[in-house]
């Protein structure tokens, strides 16, 4: 998906913002072995032979996703091969693209599964029926990332979360403490330090509005005129507010705090070290979520599809090929990871029915602070 390197380093690329932040990093070693979709031949079902338990082939399941989507080749030809089906995958536009797009089509969809709605947008694929009983168990320890309601339709398959992060080499070499919570972005030491992706643009900048809404309640309006007059740039997306203005993106940016992934430090790593950090203390958590699409043409080989995203071997490819966190329990992580990928352990979070109850209004209310 993207990537490019500097000595010693492995680099991530700017990519389309979906929550944005799938890194394309390690796109130069997986490229041969890894690619976003496998194609099969058509949505309307070809037929087919032998699945390798000797089932009869249900012919083609094709997958909903965001652009984003990627797993290795070699794993979808193993699920083509384990259950005789055909994936065909359709991926186009972010988490909240691909919700709009399925609720559109409610009851008539383009295809048999999806993949990629979010917590922030889940609620409102459930209002409108979009998926149907999933009918498939979760894998072990994802229990713990279900939906309050829904959880019978949708399946947690990664998460990931919206953090703010700092260049660590910067504020050393400047002699300045670092930042640890929101309330720090806005005091003086930190003016013209920040920047973040808006949050009407942007997956990445929503879930950061997201987070000091937790936070502040209703007085988070005041928060974001805080941070604007302590001079925080707002960019319309990830790629731009990483890789342009960041002091660590590659591009001579002049700002050493980002809003970012918790994720991201495991791929600014020089020299046996991590160059930047995520602060736990600011992080909202995104989960993404897999479901049998109501009025599927296939729903039995998108219930197939759904097992093989919660395989231990999918899992265990999330993060280098979608840079993601596995919700399996007992999924080993790489070495990277397990270092510098820290995960918050009480990140901010509001229920996906008050997201999607408000979630208008809070942009409408942002716009309207952030353009005075």
């Amino acid at each position: 998906m993207r990537l490019f390197a500097r000595p010693s380093s492995n680099w991530p690329v700017p990519c389309p913002d979906r929550r944005a932040a799938r890194w394309l990093a390690a796109a130069l070693v997986a490229a041969a072995l890894t690619g976003c979709s496998l194609i099969g031949s058509s949505s309307s079902g070809s037929s087919g032979g032998d699945g390798a338990d000797g089932t009869e082939s249900g012919g083609t399941v094709v997958l909903l996703t965001h652009e984003s989507w990627a797993l290795p080749k070699k794993l979808i030809r193993s699920f083509e091969d384990e259950s005789g089906y055909t994936l065909e995958v359709e991926a186009a536009g972010d988490a909240g693209t691909l919700t709009n797009k399925l609720v559109l089509t409610a009851g008539a969809p383009a295809g048999d599964v999806a993949f990629g709605v979010d917590n922030t947008f889940a609620t409102r694929a459930l209002d409108a029926d979009v998926f149907q009983d999933a009918e498939v168990s979760p894998a072990p320890g994802a229990e713990a990332y279900a939906l309050p309601e829904g959880s019978d339709r949708l399946l947690p398959v990664d998460s990931a979360s919206v953090c703010v992060n700092i260049d660590t080499d910067w504020f050393s070499a400047h002699d300045v403490t670092p930042p640890r919570t929101l309330d720090d972005l806005a005091k003086p030491a930190y003016h013209d330090l920040l920047v973040t992706p808006g949050a009407a643009t942007s997956s990445t900048g929503m879930a950061f509005l997201l987070a000091t809404i937790a936070k502040y309640g209703d007085d988070w309006p005041d928060y974001w005129s805080a941070l604007l007059d302590n001079g925080a740039k707002l960019t319309d997306g990830w790629s731009d507010a990483y890789y342009v203005d960041f002091t660590q993106g590659g591009q001579h940016g002049q700002r050493p705090i980002v809003v970012s992934y918790d994720s991201s430090p495991a791929f600014t790593v020089s020299d046996g070290r991590s160059t930047t950090r995520a602060l736990l203390d600011t992080c909202f958590r995104q989960v993404e979520y897999a479901g049998v699409l109501d009025g599927a043409a296939n729903p039995t080989g998108a219930r197939a599809f759904l097992e093989f995203l919660q395989s231990p071997a999918v899992q265990a490819a999330l993060p280098t090929s979608m840079y993601v966190f596995p919700v399996r329990s007992g999924t080993p992580l790489p070495a990277d990871w397990k270092r510098y990928a820290k995960q918050p352990t009480s990140p901010w979070s509001i229920d996906p029915a008050e997201i999607s109850a408000h979630r208008s209004d809070w942009l409408t209310t942002w716009t309207e602070v952030t353009t005075r």
